[in-house]
């Protein structure tokens, strides 16, 4: 005799979601899981910068856990990229895998343009890996344009004190905020 297998059940949940800033408690949380470990000093410089008023970390908080990440820079050595008054840099944008898809980026998005545009900057910058097809659909579905591109050579120095280096080209993207 064979069963007849149960029907799945579905259910609609809803979840609290606010986006905020990230708080030093985020740290450790912000490397989600050991995903992003190697990155650890890069979300601790982040931290103090923003800090410093250089930076801004925006989180997705649900129930205590940031399940997304878009960090804002102000000002950096290329102007081209963020020039403290008109052009700021959009970067380590991400969303946890199991909630992609669900809107929770284009919600950080959408706070972090207008973060910036409050500030009163008028353009907004960010790279995307020419292999991130979903991230690129994304950032033309939000108004932006191919300005560029870049290899997408640099390094960092992970949690254990190792350089690491990365070569992944990159478009570089462009934004005007509305208002601007």
């Amino acid at each position: 005799m064979t069963e007849t297998p149960p029907q799945p059940i579905t259910h609609h949940l809803t979840l609290p979601l606010v986006i905020r800033p990230a708080v030093r408690e985020d740290l450790p949380k912000l490397e989600w899981y050991g995903a992003y470990i190697k990155t650890r000093n890069f979300i601790r410089k982040a931290y103090a910068e923003q800090m410093q008023g250089r930076r801004l970390m925006l989180v997705a908080d649900m129930n205590g856990f940031p399940v997304g990440q878009v960090y804002l820079q102000f000002s950096a050595n290329n102007t081209n990229i963020a020039d403290g008054q008109i052009r700021a840099y959009l970067y380590s944008f991400r969303v946890i895998d199991h909630l992609r898809g669900c809107g929770v980026g284009t919600l950080l998005l959408d706070a972090a343009h207008d973060l910036l545009a409050q500030r009163g900057f008028q353009i907004v910058v960010l790279q995307v890996a020419k292999t991130n097809a979903a991230a690129l659909r994304l950032y033309l579905r939000h108004d932006y344009h191919i300005a560029g591109e870049d290899p997408g050579v640099w390094s960092y120095i992970d949690h254990r004190g190792v350089v690491q280096e990365v070569n992944e080209p990159v478009w570089v993207m462009r934004k005007r905020l509305a208002g601007s």
